[in-house]
């Protein structure tokens, strides 16, 4: 899972590289597309906008359940944005995650295909949000009966085959998706999905910093952590500083500016090999560096804005979700012996509210885990090489599944970053799925 907001631009900008379009017919149908999907009960058409040649970006609203379970307990309305072209192509089911993304991009399987997107904001972020707030109702199963939902009242509509993809966290919400109602879409591309199967077990993530990269690179990365740690006394006073000059605090989720810092520090690695990597080794600094250069080369690798309370507070969501269900890593961090205070503070729990923390239930994702990897069909995982959340990665072992991993690739991998031959193939099987020459 994403340890900060820069994850949702980075991770969309990543699924929007070019791919390799398949045969798709040039334009736009006139198939009346406007009359049938007001005709879908509980469908409300916001606005429409012809973006392109080939697409009409429809914004819309779906009335959903609260509670699954539960239908007559209370609805919300649950936002969606459908790039439209023609209802007889195949159509791409996308969610981040998150809250819905703005405008009229495509993910990768849609711009690879060449046909429709229905883009999914995750229940309990952005708009899409139950009043009051039932904190309990955030699970992985009731958003994956959300968009079996949308898929079935949108199928009779868009009558081509459906793909299900998302990256990180919305390609996790993909697979789940996928376990709970495998018979909805024809496939699933799910990009950088980590797979917590057993949330005290973190052996593989302490692997992966051990091995990733070069030796010099990983020293000179602990350390600057190392060093930004030791100057804690002089550091602090500047975060605090910036909160004031920008308008920032601390004491609704995390705390206090000092056990900002220290998260912030611990996180820089991570976040460094999530979105940066080897091309960024020689800009880190020395232990000489002066206090300004170490405190700015964390603020453009991790940012100090991202564990604030107004940083964390659109993502408030997501902690919830990992210290309830998804789970987390959990570093050693021996190289940092004697300049850490705060035990226990690297985890999810952390970044939430003393209201929100509850007690992790690691039932669902051995569930998850133990259905993919002995019953799943149909599913396509790609994964970064340099990628920390890649270091735990779903694992099929039957039906038409496929892993592929991305050469260097970090948590932005892609068909489009694949070797050549790798993504090749993940063309032709993302193809075949949708029906698509």
């Amino acid at each position: 899972m994403p340890r900060g907001p820069i994850l949702l631009i980075c991770l969309l900008f990543s699924l929007l590289l070019p791919g390799t379009a398949a045969a798709a017919p040039a334009g736009q149908s006139d198939d009346g597309i406007l009359a049938k999907l007001k005709a879908v009960h509980g469908l409300k058409v916001v606005s429409k906008k012809r973006v392109s040649e080939k697409y009409t970006l429809f914004t819309l609203t779906f009335t959903q359940p609260v509670d699954h379970r539960h239908p007559g307990a209370g609805t919300f309305q649950q936002r969606l944005n459908i790039m439209h072209r023609s209802a007889s192509l195949p159509t791409v089911l996308f969610t981040s995650g998150y809250s819905l993304y703005g405008g009229s991009r495509l993910s990768e399987p849609s711009r690879i295909l060449g046909g429709n997107e229905v883009a999914v904001e995750h229940r309990f972020f952005g708009a899409s949000t139950p009043k009051p707030k039932d904190w309990t109702k955030l699970d992985i199963w009731q958003e994956a009966s959300d968009e079996h939902a949308i898929v079935q009242a949108l199928k009779p509509v868009y009558t081509g085959n459906w793909i299900a993809t998302g990256g990180s966290k919305g390609g996790m919400t993909a697979v789940y998706h996928r376990r709970f109602y495998p018979g909805d879409v024809s496939g699933v591309v799910a990009y950088v999905a980590p797979d917590d199967a057993v949330n005290s077990d973190d052996r593989r993530y302490e692997e992966f910093f051990t091995h990733v990269g070069t030796p010099a690179c990983r020293t000179a990365l602990r350390n600057v952590q190392r060093e930004a740690l030791k100057r804690r006394a002089r550091l602090v006073p500047r975060l605090k500083a910036l909160a004031k000059r920008d308008g920032l605090t601390f004491t609704r989720t995390v705390g206090s500016a000092d056990r900002s810092f220290e998260l912030s520090v611990l996180d820089s690695v991570w976040t460094f090999w999530q979105y940066f990597g080897t091309r960024y080794c020689g800009g880190i600094p020395r232990r000489s560096a002066s206090d300004a250069a170490i405190f700015r080369w964390v603020d453009k690798i991790q940012q100090w804005y991202v564990y604030t309370d107004q940083g964390i507070a659109p993502y408030l969501g997501y902690y919830y979700q990992a210290a309830t269900q998804l789970g987390w890593a959990t570093l050693g961090f021996g190289h940092l012996k004697g300049l850490l205070r705060y035990p226990g503070l690297y985890q999810a729990d952390s970044s939430l509210p003393k209201s929100l923390r509850s007690r992790y239930d690691g039932a669902a994702m051995k569930d998850v885990d133990g259905w993919v990897a002995t019953r799943s069909d149909e599913m396509m995982f790609v994964y970064g090489e340099y990628d920390p959340w890649s270091a735990e990665r779903f694992t099929p072992r039957g039906g038409d599944c496929h892993v592929f991993v991305a050469p260097k690739g970090n948590h932005g991998a892609s068909i489009a970053t694949l070797s050549a031959a790798d993504e090749e193939k993940a063309t032709a099987v993302l193809s075949r799925w949708a029906g698509v020459s």
